[in-house]
């Protein structure tokens, strides 16, 4: 089940708890980002607010697959916080405009079923976008993710070169979401696993 969540206390769900212990088990313990942890367990940083928004890939017993949080670019966000360097343009922003972060593919799936997870996630991201009047996305990634975003078969492209920041290489990027995505995703393989249900929760 893909749920989404705005919520003003994001760690008092279950299923955000579990995906805040799953973004330390990817970001911190295996990639070694050096990144804040909240009593141990949990990967939460000044972003994790009421602003932003949560898409959530659960087991039917709630067992985190992969999740991903959105930011919306009115406020501060990763790009023009962090790595506005990346943009040889003027950063994206607007009401129509999120900023994808965060996406995580537990550690514990197999290969398998992370390529059905990480399918899952971005056609999720992407019916979210057509129910909430987003029109763009905005990201960073390394060259390896890099790779496989632009290989999706959306309409996407790179807002400048990579550059190294913080001991990583890094692109900034720019999705564009219209009524013809889904389409492209087919084309390019991006596979539906299963039927996703969303839901609003507070």
């Amino acid at each position: 089940m893909l749920r989404t969540f705005h919520s003003e206390n994001p760690a008092a769900d279950a299923a955000l708890r579990a995906m805040f212990e799953a973004r330390k088990r990817v970001f911190v313990d295996l990639l070694g980002w050096d990144l804040p942890v909240l009593a141990g367990r949990y990967e939460i940083d000044q972003f994790d607010n009421p602003d932003a928004r949560y898409l959530i890939l659960a087991e039917p017993d709630g067992a985190h697959r992969a999740s991903a949080r959105l930011l919306p670019t009115t406020e501060p966000h990763l790009l023009n916080s962090h790595f506005a360097a990346l943009s040889d343009e003027p950063i994206p922003h607007g009401p129509q405009i999120y900023e994808i972060t965060r996406f995580c593919l537990d550690r514990r799936l197999t290969a398998v079923q992370r390529r059905e997870a990480r399918d899952q996630l971005v056609r999720g991201l992407v019916d979210y976008a057509l129910d909430n009047a987003i029109a763009t996305y905005t990201g960073v990634a390394e060259p390896g993710w890099l790779r496989q975003i632009l290989a999706f078969g959306w309409q996407c492209r790179t807002l400048g070169t990579i550059l190294p920041i913080g001991g990583m290489m890094l692109a900034a990027l720019r999705i564009e979401i219209g009524p013809d995505t889904h389409e492209r995703l087919d084309r390019a393989g991006i596979i539906k696993a299963y039927p996703c249900l969303c839901a609003e929760a507070a």
